[in-house]
């Protein structure tokens, strides 16, 4: 199918109304119904965490000190926080239930320790109109920050979807600017303390630290997080998407969500099918493994094969653009180097030396998982990956040090993951073996499934002993008839996300359909492409969906092209100015490193 000489943005298409009325009550699962009532605090968020104080009067709204506007048909007070690419940003925070499925539900009759608060930003379209519509994203983790994410790229976002909508980030509860913050330490101090030296590398040598560590940090969890532990899981947070939707006059959800927002897209589809009428899933996983799997063994269907990818693009490039190239004379000879030159560090680390504030030293876990793994999410940087390693492989190893090698902070977004993923899925001493032994037993073979099985071993100790009750009874369905069909979108090889996941998504909601971009990547973003911005304006205008699983095709050359070809396909005479906003949007996400890579302890 060819889509690239079509306009890509749709005729003028009327925005679908919106309409306050209500509809709160879970589809299944034993889900009880809950409160209504969307109260909202008059606090806002201001550039993630500034809280600012209301106007006593019109005459205080000034630029230092906006006046919160609660829109025709809304109920949320947003407050003015900045400006991208001359579209204006608001901020807000909303407070919903701490438990939407007890009976009665928590609700903010109940003191503010019974509530999270939900931090909120939108960008709003350049060109307004009362029927225009929020599209919520979600940028995955999970631990993701939504509102992280409009500040950061959520202008891209709006290029590609058009004038059509307002782009709106939220942080999850317990995440990032939400809060309360879930978090397993008391502070930052104590973060590094405790968890510095913890290794959490060879899933044989390593576990018995790791074993002993983890009893002890998952009680510090329980204790730090309190009573609002238990409470941080997908279902809650599908719940909590109703209550944005109410507070800006929207009954229809109008979502895109990326790899671990895909298991929330799909969750809150099949809670809440009435009202989910712009759903799409990009990048996705398996939600029916991640709720009931102890191991994830989808998610490595074509890992490996994406690196096969990287070194069959570097040798079509050529020594010109691939600096691997001149290594190896086929397929096989260079995926032994890149392997072996990689696994030479396992016993011979590199100490490097670049001056006296930065040296240390480059061990195989830095360059593999931080640098080669992540690699494989993004085409569009496996030219820097390939001068990295190529200049490692001849001896100097400052490059790869300087990309990989770096000692980075704890990055507590690794606890909202340990919370959520633990919260939803089988985690406890009931579900897995009680023993060191027992559980490494189970790892190995499962971790030698592919060569980069081991990269969240730490998540799996985790998963062992956790403590925290579920609160939730959701159990994935198949053949959930939603308000309007499903756009489910892929690339032909994820390194986390296969095809095969996509195909599952595809048999729990009816009339759904796939749109593959055919190439490497994670997320259909990581691959530019006319033909899937196309499908997904039509998608998001017209709810039109083609007729059968589609393929299209990558635009420009999205492996080692030079920088001039890009700018070159970027501003091409042929296309429009729109169109060529589109492509550079769509050029940008494809190189940047979201949706995030999960990082361990």
């Amino acid at each position: 199918m060819n889509c690239e000489r079509d306009p890509l943005l749709p005729g003028p298409h009327p925005n679908e109304k919106t309409s306050t009325t209500i509809h709160h009550r879970p589809r299944r699962n034993g889900f009880t119904k809950y409160a209504a009532v969307v109260t909202i605090l008059t606090i806002s968020l201001l550039t993630y965490a500034v809280l600012i104080k209301a106007p006593t009067s019109p005459n205080d709204n000034t630029p230092n000190n906006p006046q919160p506007t609660i829109y025709p048909g809304e109920t949320i007070p947003w407050t003015p926080c900045g400006a991208i690419a001359d579209r204006s940003l608001e901020c807000a925070n909303l407070t919903v239930p701490m438990d939407h499925f007890a009976n009665p539900p928590t609700s903010i009759a109940y003191p503010s320790s019974k509530t999270f608060t939900i931090a909120l930003v939108r960008l709003r379209s350049r060109n307004p109109t009362a029927s225009t519509r929020n599209l919520l994203i979600n940028p995955g983790g999970p631990g993701g920050s939504g509102t992280g994410l409009v500040f950061k790229r959520g202008a891209l976002v709006a290029d590609i979807v058009g004038d059509g909508f307002h782009v709106l980030g939220f942080d999850p509860r317990g995440v990032n600017a939400s809060s309360p913050r879930v978090t397993c330490f008391p502070d930052d101090e104590a973060r590094q303390r405790l968890s510095a030296g913890i290794r959490a590398k060879k899933v044989v040598e390593d576990s018995g630290e790791l074993f002993a560590w983890m009893g002890p940090h998952v009680k510090g969890c329980a204790e730090v997080a309190g009573e609002h532990a238990e409470y941080v899981n997908t279902p809650q947070t599908a719940a909590d998407m109703n209550w944005i939707l109410d507070g800006v006059g929207q009954k229809g959800m109008v979502y895109w969500g990326f790899s671990y927002g895909t298991i929330l897209g799909q969750t809150y589809a099949t809670m809440f099918p009435e009202r989910a009428e712009r759903v799409i899933v990009d990048g996705v996983a398996n939600q029916f493994d991640w709720y009931g799997s102890r191991l994830d063994r989808e998610m490595w269907t074509d890992t490996d094969r994406v690196l096969e990818g990287f070194v069959e693009e570097c040798l079509r490039a050529g020594k010109g653009d691939c600096a691997l190239a001149d290594l190896a004379g086929s397929k096989e000879e260079l995926l032994e180097v890149v392997v072996k030159g990689v696994e030479k560090l396992k016993d011979e680390p590199v100490g490097v030396y670049v001056n006296s504030t930065v040296y240390g030293v480059l061990d195989y876990w830095a360059v593999w998982h931080s640098g080669v793994f992540p690699g494989l999410y993004k085409s569009a940087t496996w030219r820097d990956l390939a001068d990295n390693l190529a200049a490692l492989f001849q001896g100097n190893a400052t490059p790869a040090y300087l990309a990989y090698g770096l000692k980075k902070a704890w990055e507590d977004e690794a606890e909202p993951f340990q919370f959520i993923s633990n919260n939803d899925g089988v985690a406890g001493p009931e579900y897995w073996p009680s023993d060191r032994l027992g559980l490494v037993e189970e790892l190995v073979p499962f971790f030698n499934e592919s060569k980069f099985g081991d990269a969240i071993l730490d998540a799996y100790f985790s998963k062992q002993i956790w403590s925290i009750p579920h609160t939730h009874e959701y159990v994935p369905e198949r053949g959930v008839k939603t308000a309007h069909p499903v756009l489910i979108l892929t690339t032909s090889w994820d390194p986390v996300c296969p095809v095969v996941s996509a195909q599952s998504a595809n048999d729990a909601f009816e009339d759904s359909r796939i749109v593959e971009v055919k190439g490497y990547g994670h997320c259909s973003i990581s691959l530019p492409s006319a033909c899937v911005a196309k499908h997904v304006r039509n998608f998001l205008y017209d709810g039109k969906l083609p007729d059968e699983h589609v393929t299209c095709e990558a635009d420009g050359n999205p492996y080692f092209s030079k920088p001039e070809e890009k700018s070159a396909w970027i501003s091409a005479e042929a296309v429009s100015e729109e169109d060529s906003r589109i492509r550079l949007a769509q050029h940008e996400l494809a190189k940047d490193f979201w949706p995030g890579i999960r990082r361990g302890f």
